[in-house]
């Protein structure tokens, strides 16, 4: 059955569906030879190229979850030579991704995973998925403040969405279904309490839990189902 070509890299592991359609976007794509545009389908019997590499689908998906570290820097490859959170991953996996970011200077739980169809629908606006974060700020805001932070504050990049936050056990506990670059910190700094430190501590159903500090562990069956269940 045909399908969209940009899925069906996605489903190999190249990366999450939108990157893949920049690869498309920028000409690095052939199917049976012929460079290809968005909106191009692909079928079993058909040879798919990256960057004339042969991309076919992986024996097996993989779901792994990491408790990120300050100082490593969320992606595959870095330009400027800093760690990236790769480096914390088991190296007998095969080519795996971070769903999403988190900021070189926060911490928390990072998902990995080659199932790009799965990471697009987890990270898109209508897939609803919350994200819940710890902060440390320098002194408790009053529920007025809160309330805006609720309501939805504007930002250099448009409004926000409306989110939850409260107050507790000394930091603020905030959560969103938003992704945007450094929007928690921007959030928070626009209503006048910067964030001293962030911790992810679940994406949709998933838990940090105890998992130490820079390690990871494989998710269970159930685990991958409820993230499945997550974004409908």
């Amino acid at each position: 059955m045909a399908e969209r070509v940009q899925k069906y890299l996605a489903r190999c592991g190249v990366g999450s569906r939108r990157a893949c359609e920049k690869l498309i976007e920028a000409g690095r794509v052939r199917v049976n030879g012929s460079v290809v545009a968005l909106g191009a389908c692909v079928e079993a019997q058909d040879e798919v190229l990256v960057d004339q590499r042969p991309v076919v689908l992986s024996s097996g998906l993989h779901y792994w979850m990491l408790n990120k570290p300050v100082g490593y820097v969320t992606s595959v490859t870095d330009p400027q030579g800093r760690d990236t959170v790769m480096r914390l991953m088991p190296k007998h996996l095969p080519r795996i991704f971070p769903v999403g970011r988190l900021d070189l200077d926060s911490m928390g739980l990072l998902l990995f995973t080659n199932d790009g169809d799965l990471t697009y629908k987890l990270l898109h606006p209508s897939g609803h998925v919350w994200k819940t974060y710890h902060c440390g700020l320098r002194s408790q805001p009053p529920e007025s403040v809160l309330e805006r932070v609720r309501s939805g504050l504007e930002l250099e990049d448009g409004p926000t969405s409306p989110c939850k936050a409260q107050w507790t056990r000394g930091c603020l506990e905030i959560a969103l279904c938003e992704g945007r670059k450094r929007q928690v910190r921007r959030m928070l700094a626009s209503v006048g309490y910067p964030v001293e430190w962030l911790r992810r501590v679940s994406f949709g159903p998933l838990s940090l839990g105890n998992l130490p500090e820079g390690q990871c562990r494989a998710l269970s069956e159930q685990e991958v189902e409820a993230l499945r269940a997550a974004h409908s």
